[in-house]
């Protein structure tokens, strides 16, 4: 375990232990009203955050410890465990927030779509890395990878949960950039894809098909505080006022009015809004800095791969972590519609914080392998 961690990447390690830390004493303020309301503890949500990091840190030291070839055998099961389970929500319809992608076990909430994205991620490096030593391959099995993630874009956008749809249609874009195939294969099945979305969206958009009311009213989100009392601005608009009242500095750690109800999702999608309320403008700067850091250095791992699936695995879980970022950061400020994307290590949430815990897993263990392969590569 000791030539394990050594070949670890400790800059990657020490930020993501200081976000995590950083993250449950926030969702701990955050939610502390909240809870001590609904469920007369006000470390309620706290302590289930803490519960859901232990389980995800206990899946992040099994990983950097297994070797990744190991997990081919499982990864094809995993797929159609993931698939059986986003078509099971939709049988089932518990619907929480508007999505019915909930399975609820033993009082705990589980979200098959958060685990698809991974399980992607690990398909396609899998995969690929199999698909690129094989000398001759047709255009007909060059697509054939892509019909997953096409299956699992769909039942999620069938829960609706467009900010899932979204972040999954981005990492199989990213990785079907990378990955090697000929400039003729590629302009043609991104010219194809292009075209079909917009096609689809036009006729969305058009006939009202597909989208539902509250989907529809999300578009509507410009200007939210002339909307304050309605749906479509409250939130956002009280998100605005926690941003305004905390200044450079913040009102200090606890000391949030926002989440005194204003904000019903506080500790969850709203939870950059609460920071900079109690701790500042110059710590939710320094948050997204410590964002940049983490994304390059998974980036770095990536590009130092020996290997096709080292390089898919790291720049897919780069874009995982961009993409929540983006779209939370971007939900919250009103430049685009609220989708209920986690803001990484700091929304209160079990099913994404275990499957971030394993992503950052699969890319230390790159890392491993990496300096594993140099180091042989120098004896030699």
């Amino acid at each position: 375990m000791k030539k394990t961690f050594s070949k670890i990447d400790k800059p990657l390690l020490i930020l993501m232990v200081i976000s995590l830390v950083f993250g449950l004493m926030m969702v701990g303020s955050a939610s502390s009203l909240k809870a001590y309301m609904s469920k007369a503890d006000s470390y309620f949500y706290f302590k289930r955050q803490l519960f859901f990091i232990i389980i995800g840190l206990s899946c992040f030291l099994v990983l950097i410890k297994t070797p990744i070839k190991k997990w081919k055998s499982l990864v094809y099961l995993a797929i159609f465990g993931v698939a059986g389970a986003l078509v099971y929500v939709l049988i089932n319809e518990k619907v929480m927030n508007g999505v019915s992608g909930w399975l609820f076990i033993g009082g705990f909430g589980i979200q098959p779509s958060e685990f698809a994205k991974t399980v992607l991620i690990l398909f396609f490096a899998l995969t690929f890395e199999k698909m690129m030593k094989i000398k001759y391959v047709s255009n007909v099995a060059k697509l054939v990878p892509f019909i997953v993630p096409f299956v699992f874009v769909l039942l999620v956008f069938k829960q609706p949960d467009f900010g899932t749809m979204m972040i999954l249609i981005g990492i199989t874009m990213v990785i079907f950039l990378i990955v090697p195939y000929d400039n003729k294969t590629k302009f043609i099945m991104a010219t194809f894809t292009i075209i079909s979305v917009l096609i689809l969206a036009l006729l969305m958009l058009v006939t009202g098909k597909g989208l539902t009311s509250s989907q529809i009213s999300r578009f509507n989100y410009k200007d939210p505080c002339t909307r304050y009392r309605q749906e479509t601005g409250y939130q956002v608009c009280n998100g605005y006022i926690a941003i305004n009242s905390g200044g450079l500095l913040g009102s200090g750690y606890g000391n949030s009015k926002q989440k005194y109800l204003y904000l019903p999702e506080a500790h969850t999608d709203f939870i950059f809004a609460i920071i900079i309320e109690e701790m500042g403008l110059i710590v939710g700067v320094a948050i997204i800095l410590v964002y940049f850091i983490m994304i390059w250095r998974i980036i770095l791992i990536g590009r130092k791969s020996y290997n096709l699936q080292g390089t898919i695995i790291c720049y897919g879980v780069a874009t995982l972590i961009a993409l929540h970022v983006m779209i939370n950061l971007g939900g919250v400020l009103g430049i685009i519609p609220l989708t209920g994307v986690p803001l990484p290590f700091y929304s209160y949430g079990g099913s994404f914080m275990i499957n971030l815990l394993i992503c950052l897993g699969f890319v230390q263990r790159v890392s491993v392998e990496n300096k594993t392969f140099e180091q042989k590569h120098l004896v030699r």
